[in-house]
This record gives C-alpha cells, structure tokens and sequence, in this order.
C-alpha cells in the first residue's frame, strides 16, 4: 500500500511541475506509429551493431501480422 501511495504522490508532483512549466498533462497513451517511430532507429542500430538482420525481420513480421489483424 505505501508503494502505490508514493508511486502517485510522485506523479501528483510531477503533474503539477509540469503545469506549472507549462506543458500539457500527459494522456498515458500514445499512436502506434509514433512508438514505432521511436523505437525504430535503436532497433536498426542494434540490428546492424549486432549483425540481426533475420531477427529483426522475423520481430518485424510478427508485428505486422498483429497489427493487421
């Protein structure tokens, strides 16, 4: 019980820093293709730092096929 009390005491805090700065209060979700958009140049350079080429094809395949469903 104190965890999750301090876990949203801590995001209380936050919230009012970031209105008092002026930015907007965060929705807790975010468009698909705006994470892919920000996980895609770690995942190439990792991919070509590493040399997995096939497992980020056979990832990538994954998730196209449940993102087409």
């Amino acid at each position: 019980m104190a965890d999750t009390t301090g876990r949203t005491a801590l995001r209380a805090h936050g919230r009012r820093v970031a209105s008092a700065l002026g930015g907007r209060q965060p929705s807790g979700t975010r468009h698909p293709l705006v994470a892919v958009a920000m996980v895609m140049p770690l995942a190439i350079l990792l991919s070509v730092v590493f040399g997995g080429w096939e497992a980020v094809l056979t990832q990538a395949s994954s998730v196209a096929g449940m993102l087409g469903r």
